[in-house]
C-alpha cells in the first residue's frame, strides 16, 4: 500500500460522481460508476478539456466538448472524435478510504 495515496472517503461518491484529484502532480478523476471506482486522466485526449465537466455512464466517461467517450475500465475511446485512450490508475478501498496508485 505505500505506492497508495488516500484519495477520499470510501463512501464519499454516489454513482455518476466524480471527483478531481491530484496524485503524484498528475491531475485525475475518480469515478464511480454504479458502484465501482475507477480513477481516469482528467484532461480528454481529444482536446485539453476537462472530462470533470461531461458525465458518466454505463461504465463509460464522456467528454462535453466534442462528445468522445471513454471506457472506464481501460481508458479505451470508444467513439470519435477521440482516438487516444487514457491512462487508468489501480484503486482499491480500505479501512474506509479509497486509496489510488499514480
Amino acid at each position: 500500500m505505500s505506492e497508495y495515496l488516500a484519495v477520499a472517503a470510501a463512501d464519499e461518491l454516489q454513482p455518476a460522481q466524480m471527483k478531481r484529484i491530484s496524485v503524484g502532480g498528475k491531475r485525475l478523476l475518480l469515478c464511480n460508476s454504479a458502484g465501482t471506482l475507477y480513477c481516469v486522466d482528467e484532461m480528454c485526449s481529444h482536446e485539453d478539456y476537462s472530462l470533470y465537466l461531461g458525465c458518466i455512464q454505463d461504465g463509460k466517461i464522456k467528454c462535453s466538448l466534442h462528445g468522445s467517450y471513454f471506457d472506464l475500465t481501460t481508458g479505451q475511446p470508444t467513439c470519435d472524435p477521440a482516438d487516444v485512450p487514457l491512462c487508468t490508475y489501480p484503486v482499491m478501498v480500505d479501512a474506509g478510504r479509497v486509496w489510488v496508485k499514480a
